[in-house]
């Protein structure tokens, strides 16, 4: 049977009976549930027992992209400080070449949707950890200060990384001018496009989950999508076909840009995660 918080919270908010709960892997914010209600339609709860904002931000990026992209999303039906609650999407986190295809021109749209400058109207989330997005007009100044050296100190805070290492990318961050070169104007980006955060049906991609959205440079949608091998040649083809991929992007900007998940899952794991930042490091001669 579900849990009374869990139940009492989907017919308060949706007046349906619950009838019930399967827990589900993935999610770094609050439980997460398939839950069945006495009508029999399937929905996605997700429960924070802890009532912080993540749930309502989390909400937010949802609706953000349901409203203002043709990426597909789950819709949210209901939002509380402790209660999620999304339509659930059948599909699984494998993709055939046309899917990746798919996959390739639905980001390739979202990253044609402009915005002021590089951040974003408020902040928001990677996993569950604070995401700074202040407007700036620098994406030099924006990836230095609020994703290099912002993650370098939040994992360095946690004990996840060493001293000598966040000097280290505080460093390789005075560099990013000639690095980084003359970016792509901002655009809209999922933030956060690893296989599980995806679902496809059939040759089709039928949503995206778990959004860390602000707007970027583009490349580093790019990046995060080659560092876990989310897709593969279909997917980098055909994005190229519809926007282009700058030349230097695959042999230094990729890995650049990489540093910032890597010092992410530093924080939440280190091990391995480590290692990777500081092959990075080298890799850049410091």
């Amino acid at each position: 049977m579900p849990d009374r918080l869990l139940a009492e919270g989907v017919e308060g908010a949706l007046g349906e009976r619950l009838v019930s709960a399967r827990p589900l892997g993935g999610g770094c914010i609050g439980e997460v549930y398939k839950v069945e209600l006495s009508d029999g339609t399937p929905l996605v709860a997700k429960v924070d027992r802890e009532r912080t904002s993540q749930l309502e931000c989390e909400a937010y990026m949802l609706r953000y992209l349901r409203e203002r992209s043709g990426l597909p999303v789950p819709e949210v039906l209901h939002c509380s400080q402790s209660l999620l609650l999304m339509e659930f999407v059948e599909g699984e986190s494998r993709f055939s070449p046309v899917a990746e295809r798919h996959a390739a021109e639905l980001l390739a749209a979202l990253h044609d949707i402009g915005g002021a400058a590089y951040g974003h109207e408020r902040d928001t989330l990677i996993g569950n950890l604070p995401q700074p997005n202040p407007w700036t007009e620098s994406w030099v100044d924006f990836f230095r200060e609020h994703r290099l050296l912002y993650m370098a100190r939040v994992a360095r805070e946690a004990g996840r990384l060493p001293a000598e290492d966040a000097r280290r990318v505080g460093r390789l961050a005075e560099r990013l001018d000639d690095l980084i070169g003359e970016p792509q104007p901002p655009g809209l980006i999922h933030g956060d496009v690893w296989s599980a955060n995806v679902l496809a049906k059939e040759d089709r991609i039928a949503a995206f989950l778990d959004p860390a959205i602000y707007h970027a440079d583009p490349e580093v949608e790019l990046a995060f999508i080659s560092l876990f091998d989310s897709f593969g040649e279909p997917f980098f083809e055909r994005y190229a076909e519809i926007r282009g991929i700058r030349e230097g992007f695959f042999e230094v900007r990729r890995d650049l840009y990489n540093l910032y998940p890597l010092l992410v899952h530093v924080y939440f794991f280190g091990g391995g995660y480590l290692l990777s930042v500081e092959e990075t490091l080298r890799r850049f001669g410091v």
